[in-house]
Parts: structure tokens; C-alpha cells; sequence
């Protein structure tokens, strides 16, 4: 199939576009630049040696998105791109509302006018809330702490009120966790703008030397050691997903929701010393306060994903401090 990622040359875009390749489907990009580099797109073509047309555009703008599918036949859709700090959502919640929703629309609206019906969404376990039980399935209530969790949890409803609508539609829900990691070749990674908001990457340029120190936030939740604990999946997994998200796609209509996780919960400071252990580092670290939304505990039951889709996280917490490093180490100011 030929698929369009948009935000497709970010962190769990790039990885996607190469897993898809090498499954034998090719890859249409769609990114603004705005929290990703072109040259991670090289980067891409370069592991896969493959020339991805890639456009330059907002999702938002409508006339942007008309051009591209009318230049390419699109086959299914992968929906990255989007605002997705957490915390800045609390500080701007007007501009995640509406980049995050107006992308969707946008993008319903002119794959129906082309005749394009399946399409993937890049959702998040936020949409869970503050979940009264451990682990998450894809049957609980939902419900946001913050702005961010929001739009992804509108969106899932816009989408499934769209394939309601139209019964040529299939829409796949993937419910993430946290991604970590790195491609092992080192070339693709996570390279977030300004001071990290994802742990990983703190980690990685506090042992570059880019950073003076890991701060944690909080240690008096109600968990093993009093830092949160969150279900980290390593992005090469979560990428596999994806493809068997988009053949599932081609052959069902509707819509299903799948969390894509590993099944396993790690705290904050979990992290930190499975990661010293594996590079032989040092990370000093420093407690802060809790962020305004952060929540316990957080871990998915990735069952579904894997009686359904045939889809399992295979990689280890080893594999996942390894690759990062190996990433970071290699590209000490990322993409520049």
C-alpha cells in the first residue's frame, strides 16, 4: 500500500516510515518542521534506500493536503502529526484544540473526496485518565487530566463517529504508551526541541553532557519507590504495530482501538539505573515537584493487540537504554 504519515518525520514517524518499507509498502511524508528535522527524513532514506516524497505543509491547511493526495494515490493514512507536550497543553490550550482536531478534519475531509478509507491514529493512553486500576484495557472508562489528553481522546471520537458515518471507512485506534529507544543503526532517534519533555531523552542528554541533571518529578506517589511508573515500549515495537495496524486496516471496517504497550510498569528512577547499567553511566538526578496532569501508575494489557493484530512488544528495558544511548551518542546535538 502507499501510505501518508503526517508528522512522518518525527520520533515514531520516521521509525514507522522505515518498518513499512520494509514490509513493501512505500511511504508519502507530510510535516511542517515544526518539532522534527528533514534531515531525519534523509536519515530514513538512507536505512531503507528509498527516495520518500515529502511535503513541506501544515495538515491544518486543506489546500496543502488537496495537492498531495491529488499527486499521489494514497492507500491508508497514518495519522502523527500534532501538538503533544503535556504540559504545554495546560499553558495553551486553544492551540491544541485547534491543530489537533482541525488536522483530523481536515484530513477526513479530503480523503473522502478521494476515495481513501483506512486510517490509523496515533492516540495515547492519557485518554485513560486517572485510571482507578492497573493494568489498562481497552474496555475501561475514559477521561483526560489535561488539554493534550483531550484532543486525543476527541479525536478518537470524531473518528468513530466518522466510521459510523460511512461504512467504507475503517478506522485503528493505537493507544500508546511510552516509547523509548532508537533504530540500532543509531541514525534515527528522539530529538526534542529545547529542554525534553519525555524522560528518555533527559537521560540521554544529561549523559551527553547537555544537560547538568535529570529532574524527577515527584516522589510521593503511591508507588514502589514514589516516582511514577509508566509502561515504556520501545519505538521499533510500537513502529511493528503500526504495519499490522495498517493491514488490519485493509481487510476490516469500522473501528477498533488497540493499546500498544508492553504490559510491564517501570518508576522514573527504574529508568534511570536500568539505563546507567547499560552504558556504564553516571545520571545525577534531582527531585522536583510533580507536573500539573502526571498521574501513578500507568501500564497497558496488551492482549487485544495481540490475539487481533498478531502484534507483540519483543525488544527489552535493555534494548530500549542501549538504543537510546547508542542514538544519542552518536548525534550528541541530534539532528544538527
Amino acid at each position: 500500500m502507499n501510505v501518508l504519515l503526517t508528522g512522518g518525520a518525527g520520533y515514531i514517524g520516521t521509525h514507522t516510515c522505515v518498518e513499512l518499507i520494509n514490509a513493501g509498502h512505500t511511504a508519502v511524508i507530510a510535516d511542517n518542521f515544526s518539532n522534527s528535522s528533514p534531515k531525519a527524513v534523509e536519515r530514513v532514506e538512507k536505512i531503507t534506500n528509498t527516495k520518500i516524497p515529502v511535503y513541506n505543509i501544515d495538515v491544518c491547511d486543506r489546500e496543502s493536503v488537496e495537492k498531495l493526495f491529488s499527486e499521489n494515490k494514497i492507500d491508508a493514512v497514518i495519522h502523527f502529526a500534532g501538538l503533544k507536550a503535556v504540559g504545554e497543553s495546560c499553558e495553551i490550550p486553544l492551540a491544541y484544540y485547534r491543530n489537533n482536531l482541525d488536522s483530523t478534519l481536515t484530513l477526513l475531509e479530503v480523503m473522502k473526496n478521494h476515495g481513501v478509507h483506512n486510517f490509523v491514529f496515533s492516540s495515547s493512553a492519557t485518554v485513560y485518565g486517572i485510571p482507578e486500576k492497573v493494568p489498562l484495557v481497552e474496555t475501561m472508562p475514559t477521561g483526560c487530566t489535561n488539554p493534550y489528553g483531550w484532543t486525543k481522546l476527541m479525536n478518537e471520537q470524531i473518528l468513530t463517529d466518522a466510521a459510523k458515518a460511512d461504512s467504507r471507512l475503517s478506522v485503528v485506534l493505537l493507544r500508546y504508551f511510552n516509547p523509548i529507544g532508537a533504530h540500532e543503526s543509531g541514525m534515527i532517534g528522539e530529538n526534542p526541541n529545547g529542554i525534553p519533555n519525555n524522560l528518555m531523552p533527559y537521560i540521554t542528554q544529561v549523559a551527553a553532557g547537555r544537560l547538568e541533571c535529570l529532574g524527577v518529578f515527584g516522589n510521593d506517589y503511591p508507588t514502589h519507590d514514589g516516582t511514577g511508573v509508566r509502561d515504556y515500549i520501545h519505538v521499533v515495537d510500537l513502529a511493528k504495530g503500526h504495519v499490522k495496524a495498517i493491514d488490519y486496516a485493509d481487510s476490516h471496517k469500522g473501528t477498533e482501538i488497540f493499546n500498544l504497550g508492553t504490559g510491564t510498569g517501570y518508576s522514573v528512577l527504574d529508568i534511570v539505573n536500568a539505563f546507567m547499567k547499560a552504558n556504564d553511566l553516571e545520571i545525577p538526578y534531582k527531585i522536583k515537584q510533580r507536573r500539573p496532569g502526571d498521574i501513578a501508575e500507568c501500564y497497558a494489557d496488551p492482549t487485544k493487540a495481540k490475539e487481533i493484530l498478531g502484534w507483540q512488544a519483543e525488544k527489552t528495558l535493555e534494548d530500549m537504554c542501549r538504543d537510546s544511548w547508542n542514538w544519542q551518542s552518536k548525534n550528541i546535538n541530534g539532528y544538527e
